[in-house]
């Protein structure tokens, strides 16, 4: 079970939870995350860091200690931290199915309960979908650009603190990561521990050969040699081809790994000799700075590699330092207790929101294939029912004049579904190797047009037209009456 402490938010969630108490403005308020932008110049992200979010937000309590620090801060009266003291998220929770493909403007989490707890949760809330997704995503392309062959995380030693290794292992292993070098991953998530060995093995030995056998005799099933320490051609893989026979003699399989040089060439050679050694079982396994695009090159290039290690820019993000998920208010209560929908505005369209208590309803074609999201109000008198065999037009949810028609042939699924009711887990989520088989299956039913790294096709995010209609009220009376961005539902 995972602890923590809800002193791990911003400062301002803090400053407002405490305003928002004393002004009495804790009324029904209703919560989205969402992102603006997919990372890598892709075509797609994975939702991941659900489960973990979950546990956190049970786990989301003021300790003593936390009390203690607020106080000596001088901002915060005693009775707000009395009320912090017995504080706990009484809300419900709403989310996509964790391992989902999504894409940007889509709610993947709605939160409704009072206006302070709401707040309060965000920042922890972001911190964890946002850094999973980015991960889940970056793994799910290397996956991709293997083409099948099987992927190892082994980022441990550069990723972002402890925290951060945990997290990056799991959200790798949803994305498509065969296993991980993280021990503690191993031990807390499930998933399979991987490892070959260090130059420092091979150097602490009188020779290379020595090293090698020594491996072999302690790990017979479980044996990659690393051959590039003196000379990958001239040296290693000799070596290794000895003591690999005496692997094979016993009817034992090996690997060697390559982590320098020129990949595609020494892959070719290595595999030659492996061959022409009678030893065409052995795996070869290729490390050394990779992402998703050398692997693609290589790959296409048809350099034979068994196994992928990636470490630093599969467990960082590499180009890609974030994930653009942000929270923002959708629907709130007056005084009076009427739920209105709110709206953020912004001199930048892409940042303008869209209002109301929504649904997302996923569209795919008779082959399962996916052809579009749309966001649709629920909760309402103007409340969206998408169904098959109708047909609707939809809206794109900025650029109000572009629209399409679409008679449902296929399925259609109302994506966001309660996942925490009233402070309490409705059901535990699944075993993380569901979850990770949940996403191979969802980028299966995406078209390789949205997969594909160069240029990909943007998938169609929608609205209905009674959204696009009270979004377009909404902006008519901001700019006719300086009116707020509400309007009653």
């Amino acid at each position: 079970m995972i602890t923590g402490s809800a002193i791990f938010s911003d400062f301002y969630a803090l400053t407002m939870a405490q305003g928002f108490w004393k002004t009495g403005m804790n009324s029904r308020s209703v919560f989205e995350m969402f992102f603006r932008q997919q990372p890598f110049e892709g075509g797609f992200s994975l939702f991941a860091g659900l489960n973990t979010l979950l546990e956190k937000i049970i786990a989301f309590t003021f300790s003593q200690s936390d009390i203690e620090y607020l106080e000596s801060l001088k901002v915060f009266e005693t009775a707000f931290l009395e009320y912090l003291q017995n504080f706990k998220f009484s809300g419900s929770i709403w989310a996509m199915e964790e391992g989902s493909v999504i894409f940007p403007n889509e709610p993947l989490i709605r939160v409704d309960g009072g206006l302070l707890e709401c707040q309060l949760i965000e920042g922890m809330l972001l911190n964890t979908i946002n850094f999973q997704s980015l991960i889940a995503t970056k793994a799910a392309r290397v996956a991709l650009a293997s083409g099948g062959a099987t992927v190892m995380e082994f980022g441990l030693r550069r990723a972002q603190g402890r925290d951060g290794a945990l997290s990056a292992s799991r959200a790798a292993f949803i994305g498509g990561a065969a296993g991980t070098s993280n021990s503690l991953a191993g031990k807390e998530y499930g998933i399979p521990v991987l490892g070959t060995m260090a130059h420092s093995w091979v150097m602490a030995w009188p020779s290379e050969e020595e090293a090698f056998m020594a491996y072999a005799e302690l790990y017979p099933d479980n044996t990659v040699f690393l051959i590039d320490t003196y000379d990958t051609l001239k040296s290693g893989i000799i070596n290794a081809i000895k003591a690999g026979k005496t692997l094979a003699a016993k009817g034992k399989n090996f690997g060697v790994r390559l982590d320098s040089g020129d990949i595609h060439y020494l892959s070719e050679e290595v595999r030659r000799m492996l061959d022409e050694s009678g030893l065409k079982e052995a795996k070869i396994i290729a490390s050394n700075d990779l992402d998703e695009s050398i692997i693609k090159t290589l790959t296409d290039e048809k350099a034979p590699v068994d196994v992928w290690g990636v470490g630093t820019k599969m467990v960082t993000g590499g180009t890609v330092a974030a994930f653009s998920g942000v929270y923002k208010l959708a629907a709130s209560s007056d005084r009076e207790g009427k739920l209105g929908a709110r709206m953020k505005f912004s001199d930048n369209p892409e940042k303008t929101t869209n209002p109301g208590i929504k649904q997302v309803w996923r569209i795919k074609d008779e082959n399962g294939k996916l052809v579009a999201d749309v966001l649709a109000l629920e909760e309402s008198e103007e409340a969206d029912l998408i169904e098959k065999g109708k047909s609707y037009t939809f809206w794109h949810p900025q650029a109000d004049y572009r629209h399409f028609n679409h008679t449902i042939e296929g399925s259609v699924e109302a994506l966001l579904k309660e996942r925490y009711r009233n402070g309490k887990l409705i059901e535990e989520g699944p075993a993380l190797k569901d979850i990770q088989k949940y996403a191979q299956n969802e980028l299966l039913s995406l078209d390789q047009t949205y997969k594909r790294f160069l240029n990909p096709h943007i998938y169609k995010v929608s609205v209905t037209e009674k959204l696009r209609a009270l979004k377009l009220e909404l902006i008519k009376r901001t700019s006719q009456k300086n009116y707020p961005g509400e309007m009653h539902t």
